[in-house]
């Protein structure tokens, strides 16, 4: 299995800190600028909520799939040993990591990203409320609507490409973490708001 986690350690592209301002920070500047536009409190307390519980549900999801699976990252060889040379016990043929503890307890965390959930799941319900608000299905046939309603879910494909890149991540645990964000960001704009197609 070490074979496969030989890749390099790289710092992140998308840093920790900015994930909140891509997934949360973003789309509430966004929903607050067409609050100003139309003037409906109503609708502005639903879609901060609903962000605000599509974020924390997919968060408290991820992380609690991520210390239960524990798959290692693909660089997992590296923050095992640091200098190069691997260690296994030869009785039990176990590993025998000898880099720094904090390190090794990260590399446990592969499964699923957690960039990928968390920009996904305030992305994925930017993008159905954008749906929403500018009637991208009224059947007018606007390509550039439909472009609008993409460009939130590009930026999270983005992040999540970033994810595979920089070696944080197996292109499996990207996936299943932009499915997992959007299911969540599915699930509460529904909660809070008709389909898109509602004329509502």
């Amino acid at each position: 299995m070490m074979t496969d986690l030989r890749y390099p350690m790289k710092d992140n592209t998308v840093p920790f800190w900015a994930v909140p301002i891509i997934g949360i920070i973003g789309p509430m500047i966004i929903i607050t600028g067409i609050y100003f536009k139309r003037r409906n409190v109503y609708d502005l307390h639903h879609a901060i909520l609903g962000l605000l519980f599509s974020v924390l549900i997919t968060a408290v999801l991820t992380d609690a799939i991520k210390d239960g699976v524990g798959r290692p990252r693909p660089d997992f060889f590296w923050r095992c040993f640091p200098d190069g040379v691997p260690a296994y016990n030869n009785f039990t043929t176990g590993v025998l990591c000898h880099g720094k503890a904090s390190v090794i307890k990260e590399g446990h965390k592969s499964f699923p990203s957690g960039h990928t959930s968390w920009s996904f799941a305030g992305l994925g319900f930017l993008s159905w409320y954008l749906a929403g608000k500018i009637k991208v299905f009224d059947r007018r046939g606007h390509v550039a609507k439909l472009c609008i309603v993409i460009l939130p879910l590009l930026l999270a494909a983005l992040v999540a490409v970033s994810r595979v890149d920089d070696y944080w991540h197996h292109w499996q645990d990207v996936f299943t973490g932009g499915i997992l964000g959007l299911v969540v960001a599915s699930i509460c704009y529904l909660q809070f708001f008709p389909m898109p197609s509602d004329e509502n």
